[in-house]
């Protein structure tokens, strides 16, 4: 497959605005290396904010960005999601599940490089929070929105991206090769997330529940299918109030709830997936052992 494959990258969104600008702005063309402006596009798939984004919003940032408003918006970004794939034109696609997600400099063209290397990959960025404790612990440590403000001005954020990494914490606690539950900056070929029929729109508890590691785990399990994990690149997250990043009982009772109602569904414990699968380093763009 070509490197030069058009990618759709859908990103969804409820009410925050914030964060989100902060989200595009990391996805456009002028701070994403390696990748021109006519290589991807950007869809934002609104889930019902009270002001949602439009596109004239980003018209600064050079990129190819389209908005749409769900049809049925709920407390599930499932629907959302399904939009968003259905209305993007990439041969690959990466999804968002998360608006509040800033990516790092070389995320897409890393993405694009690794899915070239098999016809079945399975391509699944790192997820990190940003601040110096998974963002569970903002009761106990104060983190906020205005100390997240700060932390990101002391890096200069954005004028290395890669400095997200000196202000984040990973949520791999066992490296990269350890068990992975999930991505929030998946990427896989369009006809992948057919085969997969996107994600089960059935998982409609607040945030989607288990949907994403739902997700990650049915693309994982897709005949003769290839995980490459992307190295050197991720994605952070910021703070905004989210079900499982605001408050460790949150946190907790989001877990406890999301793997009853997985458990439910698919018959089998919410767990990890455990291959390792390969490591692609962004910065040397190959394989690594």
């Amino acid at each position: 497959m070509s490197a030069s494959l058009p990618v759709s990258l859908v990103v969804v969104s409820y009410e925050m605005a914030r964060e989100l600008a902060r989200t595009i702005l990391s996805l456009s063309p002028g701070y994403q290396r390696g990748c021109a402006p006519a290589d991807y596009e950007i869809v934002i798939v609104d889930n019902g904010s009270s002001r949602p984004p439009a596109a004239e919003d980003f018209a600064h940032l050079g990129a190819c960005v389209r908005t749409l408003r769900c049809s049925r918006p709920s407390q599930s970004p499932a629907a959302a999601i399904n939009e968003g794939l259905a209305a993007a034109r990439g041969e690959l696609v990466g999804v968002w599940i998360d608006g509040a997600r800033i990516a790092s400099p070389g995320l897409v063209a890393a993405c694009r490089a690794a899915t070239a290397l098999h016809p079945r990959a399975v391509v699944a960025t790192i997820n990190h929070q940003l601040g110096p404790k998974l963002q569970f612990h903002a009761e106990d440590t104060g983190y906020d929105r205005h100390v997240e403000d700060r932390l990101l001005a002391s890096i200069g954020w954005p004028t290395d991206g890669y400095r997200l990494f000196e202000i984040a914490t990973t949520e791999l606690r066992a490296g990269v090769r350890g068990p992975m539950l999930e991505s929030n900056a998946l990427f896989l070929r369009r006809t992948l997330w057919d085969e997969l029929h996107g994600y089960d729109e059935r998982f409609t508890e607040p945030g989607g529940g288990m949907v994403n590691p739902d997700t990650f785990i049915r693309a994982n399990a897709l005949p003769e299918t290839q995980l490459i994990r992307i190295v050197g690149e991720g994605t952070f997250h910021q703070f905004h109030g989210g079900l499982s990043t605001s408050s460790l009982r949150g946190a907790m009772e989001t877990l406890r709830a999301g793997s009853r109602a997985y458990l439910r569904r698919r018959g089998r414990p919410l767990a990890p997936v455990r291959a390792s699968g390969w490591l692609f380093d962004s910065r040397a763009r190959a394989l690594v052992s």
